[in-house]
């Protein structure tokens, strides 16, 4: 919709002290699935306007995502260092390189805004809750600038990612902690959460929404004809065309309900009349026009309410695939109050992990967009001209434009395969909760369940969101979550937190003159680790291990030597064993030397290149650690997911030559070949050192 803040997606910190193992009551999971087609219910719950970078972005939380992506100056990328440059999720590491600055350049900050101290240009990552006392009750009610097409567009700067304090207001790089939204935490250090998940449209609710069901807005060269509605980029909502080929609205191409139900499949969308216009079937012809008794009317359109799925959930009836709408004053879209959408959010956990089916549920939480609030990370895309995803800018402003994907939202998967606070790598948008529906309903022997509707690129190059999944270590306990605040409610009945905090409180001011020199400053990331799944992405301090020996020593990489690879030894309950310096690593991608910014921009893929943190040396030939990225070799980290018999892990293998395999064996490097069943574990670090 139009208003935000970013909730950085509070979702995966683990503190070292605490990491995974703050966990609780048992389920009243009955049998357990153990594998994909034995899940019987894929639940999606979709929240409003957060983004990555807020609710903790870099700060407070996360340990394990953000590490200086390299040469992101000489790519031009968030040019005059005006904008934050390295992390990668929520509780990511922030960069600790004095060489990148997170400030943004606030030389032209909207009217709007109150104004800076004179001398001021710069404005760092700020706590909203900064000025202390009752503003702890402030920050929820908080609130960004535009997320509308033009806004959104104009921020990103076809790919700068330079100019959100240029056209936005000083909350735009404020961010929540812990304390402000504790539910959020627990749920994402209980279960699995990932960092590189997006929206899917650089722009507004609707269009986004329409994603997450059809997979793509009709832009020019994509699988709809120019007729069938769109090219769809605002909340639009009247009948018609405002201007030609330009949000033409009903929609009219088919949506992955529809081929749903052609296919047999059950499903339900869940919600009640106050909606917040959250349920994007409604814009669509098919779903418009469709009689009372059709399904598509019964399923789609229709009221069951919530208090209908808790009882589904509750008493195992659910449907196969359901669909949750909650209201608008629980969506979290600023500046309706992030805890009162925890409440609703712990409604829904508790539901499905109360169902005698949670052994055989997944259930997919995620925002749409990032509501107007800033992500330092410039977004992953396809490459210019690429048909279904490139378009001119019908405002005539930006030129030739992305329409996707674009900024990092929260987004975690509660499920018994999810357990455990990792974190998912992958690249992700809303286009991957219907591949991973139909991945999963073809593992149980549905067929024609491929959306056609869908943009080819997104289906290449989007995760399906199966390797989030561990089936071999299923773990069907529940985590410890605090019990979140009831909401505020009037006399009537009616929620009103909203409206009594902003009776309160107007935006925060931010902290102009008592800024940070240097940004993250110590002391404001948690320390601690996450194990990492899925193929791998840049951006993260990485530790790999291996503990696959008879005693209980596990066995880091390291560039102690300064010449080669080597290990070195940790005990297993030693709780600080992640965070020695020489075991940390970054890997780069090599794209075969392209450096230029769209290439990195639309080439995310392995091999890597694999650099010290300071990258001083680099991984080399044949184990050896050389002293410059030209002379660095390629590798192919790959991630197996532990399917058929094999060992879930990561293998590291030379790209070229004949070196071989990285394996470790009896407590020493192995450059080689490794054993069918060697995989490393990779853990995401933060840690000050």
């Amino acid at each position: 919709m139009q208003t935000a803040a970013l909730l950085l997606a509070a979702l995966s910190a683990v503190l070292v002290d605490r990491r995974h193992h703050a966990f609780a009551a048992p389920s009243a999971a009955g049998e357990t699935a153990r594998s994909l087609k034995e899940i019987e219910h894929v639940v999606i719950f979709m929240q409003e306007n957060r983004s990555w970078n807020h609710a903790s972005t870099l700060m407070d939380v996360y340990k394990s995502t953000l590490v200086p992506w390299p040469e992101l100056e000489t790519l031009g990328i968030q040019m005059s260092r005006s904008t934050m440059m390295a992390d990668r999720f929520l509780f990511s590491i922030c960069a600790h390189d004095s060489s990148y600055n997170f400030r943004a350049n606030i030389s032209n900050l909207s009217r709007k805004a109150k104004p800076p101290r004179k001398g001021v240009n710069t404005l760092a990552p700020w706590y909203l809750g900064h000025l202390g006392g009752s503003w702890s009750e402030g920050v929820q009610c908080a609130t960004g600038g535009s997320n509308g097409y033009a806004y959104n567009q104009a921020s990103l700067n076809h790919g700068r990612n330079d100019r959100w304090q240029d056209l936005g207001e000083p909350a735009n790089w404020g961010f929540l902690k812990r304390n402000d939204i504790p539910v959020h935490f627990s749920v994402a250090e209980g279960w699995t959460v990932g960092d590189m998940y997006q929206q899917s449209s650089i722009t507004a609710t609707n269009p986004n929404r329409v994603m997450l069901v059809s997979g793509s807005l009709n832009v020019p060269g994509g699988p709809q004809k120019p007729d069938d509605g769109g090219t769809y980029l605002d909340n639009w909502e009247t009948p018609g065309c405002p201007l030609p080929h330009i949000n033409c609205y009903p929609l009219n191409w088919k949506t992955c309900y529809e081929v749903y139900e052609d296919a047999g499949v059950s499903w339900q969308v869940y919600q009640d009349r106050n909606n917040f216009g959250d349920n994007p079937l409604a814009h669509f012809k098919n779903f418009r026009n469709a009689p009372e008794d059709s399904p598509l009317t019964k399923k789609g359109m229709s009221y069951p309410g919530l208090e209908k799925f808790y009882k589904d959930a509750r008493a195992g009836t659910l449907p196969e695939v359901s669909f949750i709408v909650g209201p608008m004053e629980l969506s979290e879209h600023p500046p309706w109050l992030p805890k009162d959408g925890a409440w609703l959010q712990q409604q829904v956990i508790d539901a499905v992990t109360q169902s005698p089916k949670y052994g055989k549920t997944v259930l997919l939480i995620s925002y749409d967009e990032s509501g107007g609030f800033g992500d330092h990370v410039t977004p992953y895309h396809s490459p210019k001209g690429t048909p279904g995803e490139w378009m001119r800018d019908y405002l005539g402003v930006q030129g030739d434009i992305f329409v996707g994907p674009g900024w990092r939202l929260p987004f975690y998967v509660i499920s018994p395969f999810t357990r455990g606070g990792r974190v998912f790598t992958e690249h992700a948008d809303h286009t991957s909760q219907i591949l991973f529906v139909e991945e999963w309903l073809a593992s149980r022997g549905y067929s024609n369940v491929t959306l056609d509707s869908m943009v080819h690129w997104r289906r290449e190059h989007m995760s399906n969101l199966v390797n989030m999944l561990d089936f071999d270590n299923a773990d069907t306990s529940v985590p410890s979550v605090p019990k979140a605040e009831v909401p505020s409610k009037n006399a009537q009945g009616a929620w009103d937190g909203m409206a009594k905090c902003k009776a309160r409180f107007s935006n925060p001011d931010a902290p102009w003159t008592s800024q940070p020199k240097t940004f993250p400053p110590k002391g404001l990331i948690e320390q601690g680790y996450k194990q990492v799944v899925g193929d791998l992405t840049e951006g993260r301090y990485l530790v790999f291990s291996s503990s696959q020996t008879s005693d209980k020593n596990e066995y880091l990489l390291s560039y102690k030597d300064g010449s080669k690879l080597g290990v070195v030894s940790k005990n297993t309950n030693d709780e600080n064993r992640y965070a020695q310096l020489d075991t940390r690593f970054v890997i780069h991608y090599y794209n075969n030397g392209a450096t230029d910014l769209e290439t990195r921009l639309t080439k995310q893929d392995g091999p890597f290149l694999v650099s010290t943190p300071d990258k001083a040396r680099w991984l080399g030939p044949n184990g050896t650690l050389v002293g410059s990225r030209d002379s660095a070799a390629p590798m192919d980290i790959d991630f197996d997911a532990g399917c058929q018999g094999s060992v879930r892990g990561y293998s590291m293998k030379y790209a070229r030559g004949d070196d071989g395999f990285v394996s470790v064996s009896k407590g020493a490097i192995n450059i080689g070949k490794a054993s069918a069943q060697f995989r490393f574990k990779i853990l995401s670090v933060s840690y000050d050192s």
